[in-house]
């Protein structure tokens, strides 16, 4: 069984020191290997942002796509080989804006892959606009006067979408967002993890003190039940979105893999595609 330390590489992490990335990285590999992975068993594939580099900082199989669409691609990484654990990772920006339709539908679809936000509520690595997670009033070098926009909330658009598993965390608490990422990778089907990961160096409003001013953590309540879909949402909205854990889980409904007719349990990449003669020369025949 890997450790820990086997999920490392000699890559070392460009993010702003204080940046709650760093933390993200931690708790993914700390997952991995308590949930019993080996490196060649996981791919990790992010989008663009300065959250999108992790894939290069974590000692498995990792690619950096496009600006919002790791998610086709964590998506075609499961279908082609769905003996991989697949995390796909980005910001903000890069789940909620530009690649927002892919996030909506990779919910409602629930392939069983696990989808780890890095939420700092500005976009970083261009040096500091608004993005759909700021706050109304959210001054920025795009939105100088204050922005006049409402914040989007990623959580409620997930419940909405039909997500069987919904979780939130703050890059400070490590161990909680350990035990999170733990469970999505366990939880067969979709696991959207939206983590509170501060801009140091952007981001003077949602700092480190002021998340831990607003979090409300659902460990402060032993009767709250993740499998009651009508007390997470009405959670959701009670908090503003600012609640941490696990917020709700389907344990009920198949995963999209699970449904697909004919679906072997043998990834693509590891079964015969020889094609025999005669299939060969049918399709042949109908280009002729």
């Amino acid at each position: 069984m890997a450790t820990f330390k086997e999920f490392r590489n000699n890559v070392k992490p460009n993010w702003c020191p204080g940046c709650g990335d760093f933390s993200v990285q931690a708790a993914i590999q700390r997952a991995a290997a308590n949930v019993g992975l080996e490196p060649e068993r996981l791919a990790v594939v992010s989008g663009i942002g300065c959250s999108g580099r992790i894939s290069g900082y974590i000692n498995a199989y990792g690619l950096h796509g496009i600006h919002g669409r790791a998610l086709p691609i964590a998506q075609g990484v499961k279908l082609a080989n769905r003996e991989l654990t697949v995390i796909a990772s980005g910001g903000d920006g890069d789940g909620f804006a530009i690649g927002m339709g892919h996030t909506v539908h990779a919910i409602r679809r629930n392939l069983d892959i696990t989808y780890i936000v890095m939420d700092n509520q500005i976009y970083g690595l261009t040096k500091g606009q608004t993005s759909p997670r700021s706050a109304e009033g959210f001054k920025t070098k795009s939105t100088p006067e204050g922005s006049i926009e409402s914040t989007l909330s990623p959580l409620e658009i997930a419940m909405s979408a039909g997500a069987t598993f919904v979780a939130q965390s703050f890059s400070s608490d490590l161990k909680q967002l350990t035990a999170l990422i733990e469970a999505g990778l366990n939880h067969k089907g979709f696991s959207l993890i939206n983590v509170f990961s501060p801009c140091v160096t952007f981001n003077k409003v949602n700092t480190y003190d002021w998340f831990k001013e607003h979090i409300v953590n659902l460990e402060q309540y032993p009767d709250y039940d993740p499998s009651n879909r009508m007390l997470a949402m009405n959670k959701i909205m009670e908090t503003g979105g600012m609640l941490t854990g696990l917020i709700y889980q389907n344990k009920e409904r198949k995963a999209y893999d699970d449904m697909i007719v004919g679906f072997k349990e043998e990834g693509l990449a590891n079964q015969d595609l020889t094609l025999p003669q005669d299939q060969f020369d049918k399709l042949l025949a109908e280009f002729k």
